[in-house]
């Protein structure tokens, strides 16, 4: 019978071009993303290198934990994920919401944090699909995603 280590242990041992490639489109992603988010004055992480904390030593390693996964599937688990990280990075202060931005104009204030977590939990299978096709593109091989 397997273990969940033994699960984990299976998902994350991949190619390490694949591991690779998630870094570069994770990272390229969040930097966009964080830009943007400065741009429309809507939140931003309090130091640009969040990027590479949230984005590659969070989101890919759970990336990679749910590949292969349902479309559904990974989206609610994403969103597990998520929800702690929005949580986590306003409680500790680690990202800033502008005051009376977009989503707050929208949703309310109280909702912010909720309404980040839903569209961020997307992430991980529109991430897990466009990390496979390119690496499916790059390398000529199926990446199980």
């Amino acid at each position: 019978m397997k273990t969940i280590l033994d699960f984990v242990k299976e998902k994350l041992t991949v190619d390490k071009r694949l591991i690779l490639l998630y870094c570069v489109v994770y990272f390229s992603w969040g930097m966009v993303m964080n830009w943007f988010g400065a741009q429309v004055e809507i939140a931003k992480f309090t130091y640009w290198w969040q990027v590479i904390t949230c984005y590659i030593f969070y989101m890919v390693p759970i990336s990679l934990l749910l590949r292969g996964l349902p479309f559904h599937t990974q989206y609610a688990y994403g969103l597990i994920a998520m929800g702690l990280l929005e949580f986590g990075g306003y409680a500790f202060e680690t990202s800033y919401a502008y005051p009376d931005n977009l989503m707050d104009q929208f949703f309310n204030v109280r909702n912010f944090s909720l309404g980040m977590a839903l569209f961020f939990a997307l992430y991980f299978p529109l991430g897990n699909w466009g990390v496979g096709k390119l690496y499916q593109f790059l390398f000529k091989k199926q990446s199980s995603i």
